[in-house]
């Protein structure tokens, strides 16, 4: 039997047929929507350190994940027999194979948002909250827009399988490509030709929107976007926008002057091991404190329960008088994200927004806080240029060398106005040659007044900048001492050893053998 080829083409010009994609392209889109938007709630449930919502969530994705489409569909389209009250909506063939399709695909696709969310990087979570933003703020701005990049080719082929299972939705005579068909190839027994017809309808379907959502995927790919320096011009009309920059006015202290920061009795520990044991620190305003030491001494952790980064076991931590963080404190409260937006915090590896221009980086704290469009950009064209880095206002972190993504780190934290920067390690992840352009911008700081607590390996830095020099070891604070005092004085032997300013005396070499 010879292919009907004069019947295979005359399919395409009957109006069922159309009208059958047209229902295909509604009950996909909307199936792939739906299940979207349900699966991630049921990925960030799954996710929730609270038993109550991941336990529910992992037994609903087990389950409809085990289901085949097929039986739940049938079961869906004949549930008004056992709930009466449902007849209304689940008898028409359309509304019972969306809701099959969308229970189904929220599973799937819980799954593919869960594997998106858990690729957003900590260190990005960890430099919105050390910018005071709230849960649900870090979700919208910082981690939704990361994960769905990730998760979108995964969800654009999802969306193709939809397509291809609604055939599945005949079984209830639904009016589709399938079941159009079906009719004909009863009538005229032409099976070869009237299937081929439907499989080209499917991949004519699947080929449009395959296209289109792969257009939106180029469009948020970050790394198709051409680098956009600025040039003199540019730059100079920037500069003339630029807010002039003003301290923000510090938080009314108790009588008595008290420290800027205050630090009593710190306990910090991870399982059974002890890395902060009892640290008193008071820091007064304006002072510049490097802390220094082996690794493993406790000089990261330490910072980082300033700022509400870490939980204390013990103790108490002070701002400008006023108590800030006590031990079993809730580090989300918003008494302690207000103390946390005095506190600029700059990380090692930078932890800038990737989704987000340089500019958006800067302004996206100050707007979240309440801060104008105009005045937060405005605001951080000045800091741009007080980093030096005007003309690069419009590009993205990864189009950035190390050493300008760190400047550019410096300038969103201090768009916020703190009155406490705190710097982890900030040029430990740089190659040597851009080290230098970063502690300028930190001795630039240092003039201007700002309160500093610098976690640092770059020991003639530390020397030079700092009113104080703090070495930890094995989790206590064992020199507070100038810069003066170490380089000469016989309390800082150990600190220079250390810092490599003299080698061990005979006496010590002894006593270690």
């Amino acid at each position: 039997m010879q292919f009907d080829w004069s019947y295979f083409f005359s399919l395409f010009s009957l109006p069922s047929f159309w009208h059958a994609c047209v229902t295909v392209v509604q009950l996909s889109a909307l199936a792939w929507f739906i299940g979207m938007l349900l699966g991630f709630l049921l990925a960030s449930a799954k996710l929730s350190s609270a038993a109550w919502l991941r336990t529910p969530a992992a037994l609903y994705i087990w389950f409809f994940r085990s289901i085949p489409l097929l039986v739940l569909v049938v079961f869906v389209y004949n549930l008004p027999q056992l709930f009466p009250a449902t007849g209304s909506v689940l008898s028409n063939p359309f509304y019972s194979g969306l809701f099959a399709l969308v229970v189904t695909e929220a599973a799937y696709m819980a799954e593919i948002h869960r594997g998106g969310l858990i690729s957003v990087a900590k260190g990005q979570k960890e430099a919105g909250r050390a910018l005071g933003i709230g849960l649900v703020g870090l979700q919208r701005l910082i981690v939704i827009p990361q994960a769905f990049r990730i998760s979108l080719p995964t969800l654009i082929n999802e969306y193709i399988t939809v397509v291809k299972l609604t055939s599945l939705i005949s079984v209830i005579s639904l009016t589709e490509l399938l079941t159009v068909g079906q009719r004909l190839y009863a009538q005229n027994f032409l099976v070869m030709e009237t299937l081929a017809a439907v499989a080209v309808y499917y991949v004519l379907i699947v080929t449009l929107f395959a296209w289109l959502l792969q257009r939106l995927e180029r469009h948020l790919d970050l790394n198709l976007r051409t680098p956009q320096t600025l040039d003199d011009a540019g730059t100079e009309w920037l500069r003339q926008q630029a807010q002039p920059l003003h301290a923000r006015p510090r938080p009314t202290a108790v009588a008595g002057s008290a420290p800027a920061l205050q630090l009593q009795n710190i306990h910090k520990r991870y399982g059974d091991h002890q890395v902060l044991k009892g640290v008193d620190l008071n820091v007064a305003s304006g002072q510049v404190i490097s802390i220094i030491g082996p690794s493993g001494s406790g000089k990261t952790s330490l910072i980082r329960t300033i700022n509400g980064l870490e939980r204390i076991d013990q103790g108490e931590i002070v701002l400008f008088g006023n108590s800030f963080i006590s031990a079993g404190d809730n580090l989300n409260s918003p008494q302690v994200r207000e103390g946390v937006r005095h506190i600029g915090m700059v990380f090692q590896n930078f932890n800038l927004f990737p989704h987000r221009c340089i500019l958006d980086n800067i302004c996206l704290a100050p707007r979240y806080h309440g801060s104008s469009k105009a005045l937060s950009e405005q605001q951080a064209y000045a800091l741009l240029d007080k980093v030096g880095l005007l003309a690069h206002a419009h590009k993205y972190p990864h189009q950035l060398s190390g050493g300008q993504q760190q400047r550019v780190a410096i300038a969103r934290a201090l768009a916020m106005e703190p009155q406490i920067m705190l710097f982890d390690e900030p040029t430990s992840a740089l190659d040597p040659e851009l080290v230098g352009d970063v502690l300028n911008v930190i001795r630039d700081l240092a003039r201007e007044g700002m309160t500093m607590l610098i976690v640092t390996h770059e020991m003639d830095f530390a020397l030079s900048i700092s009113d104080r020099v703090i070495f930890m070891e094995g989790g206590n604070i064992q020199l507070d001492a100038s810069p003066r005092a170490i380089r000469e004085e016989e309390a800082g032997e150990r600190v220079r050893r250390f810092m490599g300013l003299e080698q061990p005396s005979a006496t010590a070499l002894a006593a270690a053998l």
